[in-house]
């Protein structure tokens, strides 16, 4: 059997671990992604611009799986009940379509916000562009300013 900490350690299957660790975080899963990335960048500096990428594609499936599951809720409540379901008080997200997906990376907020695009049938692959962009800029910035303020955390 695997030892799955040993799998994950960071220094060794660093970018393995930022991929599976952002992953989970966008799903409805409440788990943060930004120290697994920070903590790699201050162990691997050179990795800063890989860290945020692969955070930003395992963010990113994340946020798509999430996508399918508010779909597939939305299927499975419209079949229960008999008929279609609308929902009214989303229909200012619906207004936005997929371009509303750039705020996938709010805390609390985004994860769900990819359940209600897939819920809402908005077109996947635009979401998964917004959600790709909001997701990389986050990274991006967060990364930045966390090795800006403390360039010697982890050394």
């Amino acid at each position: 059997m695997i030892d799955l900490a040993n799998w994950l350690a960071l220094p060794h299957n660093g970018l393995v671990t930022v991929f599976v660790v952002a992953l989970v975080s966008a799903t409805l899963l409440p788990l943060g992604s930004e120290p697994a990335v920070f903590a790699l960048v201050q162990l691997n500096p050179q990795l800063f611009w890989p860290a945020v990428l692969v955070a930003t594609l395992g963010n990113t499936a994340g946020g798509a799986i999430t996508w399918w599951m508010g779909l597939g809720a939305h299927r499975a409540v419209d079949h229960l009940r008999g008929r279609r379901t609308e929902t009214r008080a989303l229909a200012w997200l619906k207004r936005f379509g997929p371009r509303a997906c750039l705020m996938s990376w709010l805390p609390v907020l985004g994860d769900p916000l990819c359940a209600v695009a897939g819920w809402l049938r908005l077109p996947f692959w635009p979401c998964v562009l917004y959600m790709a962009v909001g997701k990389f800029a986050r990274y991006l910035v967060m990364t930045a300013a966390l090795v800006q303020l403390w360039p010697q955390a982890l050394r």
